[in-house]
């Protein structure tokens, strides 16, 4: 069983690490869950996601999950909230049952490097300079993206990175609706790197 990683955050939140070696069969036989993604990997890594919750809580309504007006998988009573990523061939989730919760994991692409632009500042660029600290800032970047929950979010003017450790950021969320320092954790192997929010302190606006 290709489990990776399984642990908690903070209080009440559960979060695991998947590779996926099985084939496509397995995932959807044990959810249930149907999907009309033509890409067949593609397809593959959303069964598996969603075999990630359940495997994470035996019970997770896999097939009551829809997206919202902003295209983010939810319940549509949020019994719980909950953050799939995936990077193939690795999956990531969370479950946690009182709070927005994000969680992001990514294997090393050129283009992360070729788009640093798009989502770092140059302050930011002179933070994070070699290949495994620019996928660590793109994942948590996503993370908080995903906590959010909101399309419309600038990364470079919404999403700032405020300092970083060998395996936290802090990044200064600031959006419309509302802000707040967040702490991310990271988990970084050769393989892959895993970003998930730990720690939210909501701010007045």
């Amino acid at each position: 069983m290709p489990l990776l990683k399984e642990w908690k955050i903070g209080d009440h939140a559960l979060a695991a690490i998947w590779k996926i070696e099985e084939p496509e069969a397995y995932f959807h036989e044990r959810t249930g869950v149907q999907s009309d993604i033509k890409n067949d990997r593609r397809r593959t890594e959303h069964l598996a996601g969603r075999f990630l919750l359940t495997h994470l809580k035996e019970d997770f309504p896999v097939l009551q999950i829809q997206k919202d007006e902003h295209d983010k998988p939810r319940l549509g009573n949020n019994d719980y909230f909950f953050s799939i990523s995936h990077s193939w061939p690795y999956v990531a989730a969370v479950i946690d049952p009182y709070e927005e919760a994000g969680i992001d994991i990514q294997t090393w692409h050129p283009r992360i490097g070729i788009m640093k632009h798009k989502f770092l500042s140059e302050q930011e660029q002179a933070m994070f300079t070699d290949d495994q600290l620019l996928v660590t800032a793109w994942s948590a970047k996503e993370a908080v993206y995903k906590w959010n929950g909101k399309r419309g979010v600038e990364f470079i003017e919404q999403i700032p990175i405020d300092a970083h450790t060998n395996n936290e950021l802090t990044i200064l969320f600031n959006s419309i609706e509302r802000r707040a320092k967040i702490f991310v954790e990271n988990i970084i192997t050769t393989d892959f790197t895993c970003c998930y929010v730990n720690k939210v302190t909501l701010q007045l606006q």
